[in-house]
């Protein structure tokens, strides 16, 4: 009877490795994710990697001169980029990739209203590798035409790299134009060109066409044409987020991805109603907000956000875990039936 019991627990040994994976799936990208890195704790801006699909480049508002690269397949941090060549940063409030691949950061805040009398933006090379680095970076200092003023958003054109600046404003903002191209031994100088709600951050569509700006508890997306905003913009549905401060677009434009602050904040993805032919949309899964399932892509009402990869994936992972479970529970019993014989 013991070898008969032996064949038994090598049976079930067995079962239990073949069930378990091998490696956890990190899922998809550019869907809903927590930010899991301890260090970032006011994520006040958020950009679409173009060099590395899936990573998004965010930053703290009053920190040192630090951008991180998040892995939204899993919310770890995959790079660290500590930039030289620039002053100690005031309030860091936006950042956008621009079409020549460089990445542009905001150092544009004024909680004070207009205590400043310039600003600046920080400009460097993405870079190809995914890593800690120290990254060289320009620096241009920034002046409104009209006065100081406090900002959380910049925007640069996909196409033609002229950069934006969105000022916030209880009684509503402006949007600045900065000069064709910057210059790093002058001051740029950005003259506002159009009214804006307050604005907490903003992006361009991956194709130009549109205009993405959102406030603590809404966002309008306008259509860009020309330079300028048409029309009073729609709505794209924002989540509600306790401390609402960032937004991008996915890199295929197929949706938004709306940030907050906070330790371990949540990014939550957003399908465009209107998104481009042949744009991706990762699939709904309950429990995360990444849609209501009526092809509308906005959240549904009271719907709360889980863990990063929860939803079917979990509830695949748990019936498989109760199968492997009851399995051996069984050759567990058939063994000491066996050994009482």
């Amino acid at each position: 009877m013991r070898t008969g019991s032996r064949a038994v627990l090598a049976a079930a040994a067995a079962l239990a490795l073949s069930a378990t994976p091998a490696y956890a799936d990190p899922g998809p990208a550019d869907r809903d994710f927590t930010i899991e890195d301890p260090r970032i704790t006011e994520s006040s801006g958020l950009a679409a990697s173009r060099a590395h699909p899936g990573i998004y480049w965010t930053h703290n508002d009053q920190d040192q001169p630090r951008i991180f690269g998040v892995d939204s397949r899993t919310g770890k941090t995959v790079a660290t980029l500590t930039m030289t060549g620039v002053g100690t940063p005031r309030d860091m409030e936006a950042i956008s990739v621009g079409p020549d691949g460089d990445i542009y950061v905001g150092d544009i805040g004024d909680n004070l209203d207009g205590s400043w009398d310039h600003v600046w933006i920080y400009r460097f090379p993405e870079p190809k590798t995914l890593g800690d680095r120290t990254v060289r970076a320009e620096q241009y200092v920034v002046k409104y035409a009209d006065g100081p003023r406090n900002a959380e958003a910049l925007m640069v054109h996909p196409e033609t790299g002229r950069v934006y600046i969105a000022s916030k404003n209880e009684d509503g903002g402006g949007l600045y134009e900065g000069p064709e191209r910057l210059s790093a031994s002058g001051t740029n100088t950005f003259r506002r060109i159009g009214e804006v709600p307050w604005v907490t951050d903003g992006a361009f569509s991956p194709d130009g066409d549109r205009l993405l700006l959102r406030s603590y508890f809404s966002a309008r997306e306008y259509v860009w044409k020309d330079g300028r905003i048409e029309g009073d913009g729609t709505s794209p549905g924002a989540p509600f987020q306790g401390q609402a401060e960032s937004v991008t677009y996915t890199n295929d434009g197929s949706a938004l991805m709306f940030g907050s602050e906070g330790v371990h904040s949540r990014v939550v993805r957003v399908d465009r109603e209107d998104r481009p032919e042949g744009g991706g949309s990762a699939p709904s899964q309950p429990g995360t907000g990444t849609g209501t399932g009526t092809g509308t892509g906005t959240p549904a009402p009271g719907a709360t956000a889980g863990p990063a990869g929860a939803g079917a994936g979990a509830q695949g992972s748990a019936t498989t875990g109760f199968l492997v479970l009851a399995g051996a529970t069984v050759l567990v019993l058939g063994v000491k039936r066996l050994l009482r014989r």
